[in-house]
């Protein structure tokens, strides 16, 4: 079947450069638009069934019921009594409905009579010159899908993670949009993942630039003193936030690859094992990046301690040496008439030069074991 072998090349698209292209992250609402509804069309055949002006979901439901096809209704973060007439039109289960409208949720997938309530983490990177303790370096939407046999819903929430070029370019391919609501959870998901793996791309440099500073020796080859401790902190937290989206949706994935279910078509099913594959390679490399930081952090707190005791024993070695001088003037310093060698002329410069040999000695003897 040639939609099965083009399948890929129609729903992937090519591998985003988050440090350069922000097209996929373009406004959400028009703010003249006072509905939450970004956009609601009628799909027959795979085709937009083009109209004068945007249906309302109910017009857009009751065509489909009349004439076959399937509607995708588009919202970006609907208030209750916004979403609360196109639940009850599409029989939306209260539960997944209380779930949309409040967002927050963690990644899953939950199976109810005549739908598939399926939450996405959408990640964005924050573009930065350089890593601070207070960089932030992702940042997190959602992306809620509900799948019925002749319907399909996403509701956002967030400033980024938009749908609408991914809407087009499902358009653009009516063999695959043919499928149903089916081809397009499958493309969201595909979408989503492909954002997590750029994503992790870019994370990599950040930690390879903390690694890089972190190793690389000090001054004459000597250990080097770290970075700032919060920097690496900072890291790993955004690091976290991407470990959250990312491990949850594995499971989700897997039963959508593996479970025959009614509302997800057979030509579809088998391509979500590719995204579950996707996934669960990036699921690898961010756990390989929280072990990696854990490295770092260890790594950079044992050379504060060895720059610290370096210093400490800087210090020591010299109040040593200026012992000695302290010593002797302070024993000269009491003032008695007969000390030892008062009267003589050249007591003075000879007190002096075994003084300076003796702390010579010393500052030899230190720097030969190390300690300067």
């Amino acid at each position: 079947m040639s939609m099965i072998r083009d399948l890929r090349a129609a729903v992937r698209p090519s591998r985003p450069s988050l440090r350069k292209d922000t097209g996929a992250y373009d406004a959400t609402r028009d703010p003249s638009t006072p509905s939450a509804v970004v956009d609601c069309a009628v799909y027959r055949d795979g085709r937009r069934v083009e109209t004068d002006r945007q249906p309302s979901p109910h017009e857009a439901m009751r065509q489909v019921r009349r004439d076959g096809g399937f509607v995708w209704i588009g919202l970006h973060e609907p208030s209750e009594a916004e979403f609360s007439g196109i639940a009850g039109e599409f029989g939306l289960h209260p539960l997944a409905v209380e779930d949309a409208v409040q967002a927050h949720q963690r990644p899953k997938l939950e199976r109810y009579d005549d739908s598939l309530f399926t939450v996405f983490k959408t990640i964005h990177y924050v573009e930065h010159d350089e890593l601070t303790a207070n960089s932030e370096i992702v940042e997190t939407g959602e992306v809620m899908c509900f799948t019925g046999r002749d319907f399909f819903i996403t509701v956002r929430h967030g400033g980024q993670g938009s749908l609408r070029a991914l809407r087009h370019r499902l358009q653009d391919d009516p063999e695959l949009l043919a499928k149903g609501p089916s081809a397009v959870l499958h493309s969201i998901a595909d979408h989503v993942v492909d954002g997590y793996v750029a994503v992790a791309d870019a994370v990599q440099d950040d930690i390879d630039e903390v690694e890089t500073e972190v190793f690389t020796p000090g001054r004459g080859g000597k250990v080097s003193r770290g970075v700032d401790s919060a920097r690496i902190y900072q890291l790993k937290r955004e690091v976290l936030e991407f470990k959250r989206a990312v491990a949850p949706l594995l499971r989700p994935m897997q039963l959508l690859s593996e479970r025959p279910m009614r509302l997800v078509d057979p030509d579809i099913q088998k391509y979500f094992r590719d995204v579950a594959d996707h996934l669960a390679r990036v699921q690898e490399q961010v756990l390989g990046f929280d072990e990696l930081l854990n490295s770092i952090l260890q790594a950079n707190l044992a050379q504060a301690s060895v720059a610290q005791n370096e210093d400490m024993r800087k210090i020591t070695s010299w109040a040593a040496i200026i012992a000695v001088p302290t010593m002797v003037c302070g024993v000269y310093g009491m003032n008695f008439d007969y000390m030892p060698e008062t009267h003589w002329k050249l007591g003075y410069p000879v007190i002096m030069a075994i003084t300076g040999v003796i702390c010579l000695g010393i500052h030899r003897t230190l720097k030969r074991n190390g300690w300067l």
